[in-house]
């Protein structure tokens, strides 16, 4: 999925109580985005926010105390030089921090150019801080994934599997157990970090879970507010698969866990059978217990595996 553009009026107002800062040039363009070519520029979104002294083409650009000082200090020859390089570079938006006020040169060529100028009494250091976790997060990695995401005795888990298999029924077969439902069908991934995946709900599906036979279930209306969440980290994907798929494709005993790739971060995985029967909400459960287990360096069929091999060498 590709990121959404940022507008200046979003990253505007996103930030108005955090950062108390007003819009001083530039308003004309308030629907100016950091758009495809902005993002591809940076290899993160962090990125996109720059010191004018290590100045970047359409980043973000923070004007602090030494910033307007060097471009002030010399002619207004100058001074108008420099300025024009930084609105041939084109930035999204231009931030003035540390209560600094614009040279009059820069307030006229941000209108001419149509560059939105923002101005705050907050630090530069608080103020790059403050967007480069927002520009991270926004133009972070992302996916849609069906299924059912859950958090599972504290656990982010991802309950995939074969269509037809009641993988909404398990989540609300778990969520009667006193677990937590994050998404249903459709879940968005974000990779948040270079090791870390997080879940959340598509605004349009919160709270609710579809069940065939019965429709949707508003989950907060029928449990309450403790049977929802709205983001988890994602630890661990369940897969559910019919007899003839397992015995196909899967190692009743793995010798290596199996993981599985999620925007380049591998996420533990088990695979379940399902067979008429079989309790498939403790089964999972009993993984979920698993995994933690193994999350905190206990491997019980390595342990096992030691067992044997000293059990052998004793008989010998």
């Amino acid at each position: 999925m590709k990121p959404t553009a940022v507008s200046a009026d979003a990253l505007f107002e996103n930030h108005r109580a955090t950062l108390r800062w007003e819009w001083v040039a530039g308003l004309g363009a308030s629907e100016r985005r950091f758009d495809e070519i902005a993002v591809r520029a940076a290899s993160s979104g962090a990125d996109l926010v720059g010191y004018l002294n290590y100045i970047h083409p359409y980043r973000v650009q923070i004007l602090g105390e030494r910033e307007v000082a060097y471009l002030t200090k010399e002619s207004p020859e100058d001074c108008e030089r420099r300025i024009a390089r930084i609105v041939t570079l084109e930035p999204p938006v231009l931030i003035l921090a540390d209560g600094q006020v614009a040279p009059d040169t820069l307030l006229s060529m941000c209108e001419r150019a149509q560059i939105p100028m923002f101005a705050t009494k907050e630090s530069s250091a608080f103020v790059i801080d403050v967007l480069r976790a927002y520009l991270s997060k926004h133009f972070a990695d992302r996916t849609s994934i069906h299924g059912v995401f859950m958090d599972i005795l504290g656990l982010g888990v991802m309950i995939t599997g074969e269509s037809g298999l009641g993988k909404s029924e398990l989540g609300l077969e778990l969520i009667s157990r006193g677990n937590g439902l994050v998404a249903d069908d459709a879940v968005d991934l974000y990779r948040v970090n270079q090791t870390a995946i997080e879940g959340r709900c598509p605004e349009l599906l919160q709270n609710l879970l579809e069940v065939r036979g019965i429709g949707l279930l508003d989950i907060r209306a029928i449990f309450g507010e403790t049977a929802v969440r709205r983001k988890m980290r994602l630890k661990l994907i369940v897969h559910l698969v019919r007899r003839e798929t397992m015995e196909r494709d899967y190692e009743r005993l793995p010798n290596e866990p199996l993981m599985q790739n999620v925007l380049g971060v591998p996420v533990r995985k088990v695979v379940i059978q399902v067979v008429a029967g079989r309790n498939i909400a403790v089964l999972v459960e009993a993984a979920v217990r698993n995994a933690i287990l193994q999350l905190r360096g206990i491997d019980t069929y390595q342990e096992f595996v030691q067992r044997q091999r000293l059990a052998m060498e004793r008989d010998s």
